[in-house]
């Protein structure tokens, strides 16, 4: 995650679909936003729908308020913002800066791990997703991904597991079976639920304690989210 997308529409959904779980399911929800440098780019167009209330405001007017008051108004882009507002109810937040460099990254997980000890669901926001291949940890530029063995780590703790994913450039649907029978194969997770946007994916690997409770989240969701395919749930 960087701060100069905060409340982009991206943002939007990601917030939301939070908000939900955090509420319906009542999950306590321990935010890792993995923040990395921001590189300068600009994102005008991922803002526009601030500027189109009538479109976008019924998936969560609260929130669509405050992100336009911060954004287009305040001009502020900044995750401390999210904790600042409460939009997530009992959600804790770990805003600490990460690096490529695998001693920080070590640190930076140990102190994670103990801040989230009491929670029920740990989200990873890295700016890219799950690892690739071609980025070992360490390298120029691996501060944007989760690696497999930190996500199995997390799982083993007893946290259920909510991890943001850009896309791949390969067909969709088979992109998403191969993660979830990855994820399975790594993790040692049974559930895996994903939510699609038309951007990005979030897979959700929940503990066997966390199945029942997560179908209110899912159903709500689909009822708030699922007009015009802004979040669909699998």
């Amino acid at each position: 995650m960087k701060n100069q997308y905060f409340g982009d529409v991206n943002d939007y959904r990601k917030y939301g679909l939070l908000r939900i779980l955090s509420s319906c399911g009542q999950f306590r929800i321990g935010i890792c936003w993995m923040l990395t440098t921001d590189d300068g780019r600009t994102d005008g167009q991922l803002i526009r729908y601030l500027d189109e209330p009538k479109k976008w405001r019924q998936y969560d007017p609260q929130l669509f308020d405050c992100l336009r008051k911060l954004v287009k108004e305040e001009k502020v882009r900044n995750v401390q913002m999210l904790q600042t507002e409460q939009l997530v109810p009992s959600a804790k937040f770990y805003a600490e800066s990460l690096s490529d460099t695998i001693l920080q990254r070590q640190s930076y997980f140990k102190k994670m791990y103990q801040l989230f000890l009491d929670t029920d669901l740990i989200f990873f926001d890295p700016d890219n997703g799950v690892e690739v291949k071609s980025k070992k940890m360490g390298q120029n530029g691996s501060s944007k991904y989760i690696y497999w063995n930190e996500l199995k780590y997390a799982f083993e703790t007893g946290q259920s597991i909510l991890v943001y994913q850009h896309f791949r450039r390969e067909e969709r649907k088979k992109f998403i079976e191969q993660m979830i029978a990855e994820y399975q194969s790594r993790t040692g997770v049974s559930v895996v639920h994903w939510f699609r946007t038309p951007q990005v994916i979030y897979f959700l690997l929940l503990q066997p304690k966390h199945i029942e409770r997560v179908h209110i989240s899912l159903e709500e969701v689909e009822k708030k989210w699922s007009i015009d395919n802004q979040i669909l749930v699998g």
